[in-house]
């Protein structure tokens, strides 16, 4: 998966999407909103995130290294690439593949990434597990 890698580390823990929402009425509906912690996060991640000139377009592949403060959250990397839309690549569905690695540094947690795009017909060197067959 050639061309053009950008690397970058963000400090800090990011929260779980998944374990940090948090329920607010809204007229007479209540919905689920990122917790405090996750907004403060992205709010890092825009801080500390490269300034692209350019979005990544098309297909890309990112690898993160999740680097977190203790054993107890779970590998969840879905606040990082909602964190990176508009800062990086246009939507996060661009992503088609990605290697996703849980760590343990107590003193420094980090999210280390590598993001690139995928070159046309570099999708997968295993074609029989990479293409859904219609029936």
């Amino acid at each position: 998966m050639g061309g053009q890698v950008i690397s970058f580390t963000l400090l800090g823990q990011p929260h779980s999407k998944a374990n940090s929402r948090r329920l607010v009425r809204w007229g007479n509906r209540i919905v689920p909103i990122k917790s405090e912690k996750a907004v403060a996060y992205a709010k890092s991640v825009a801080a500390q995130c490269p300034k692209l000139p350019v979005l990544l377009d098309g297909d890309l592949w990112i690898e993160l290294h999740i680097f977190y403060a203790s054993r107890r959250p779970d590998l969840d990397e879905s606040v990082i690439l909602d964190s990176l839309q508009g800062l990086i690549y246009i939507n996060d569905r661009q992503i088609k593949v990605k290697h996703v690695y849980w760590g343990l540094d107590k003193q420094n947690p980090r999210s280390e990434i590598k993001i690139g795009r995928i070159e046309a017909g570099k999708e997968s060197n295993n074609s029989s597990s990479s293409r859904l067959r219609k029936r």
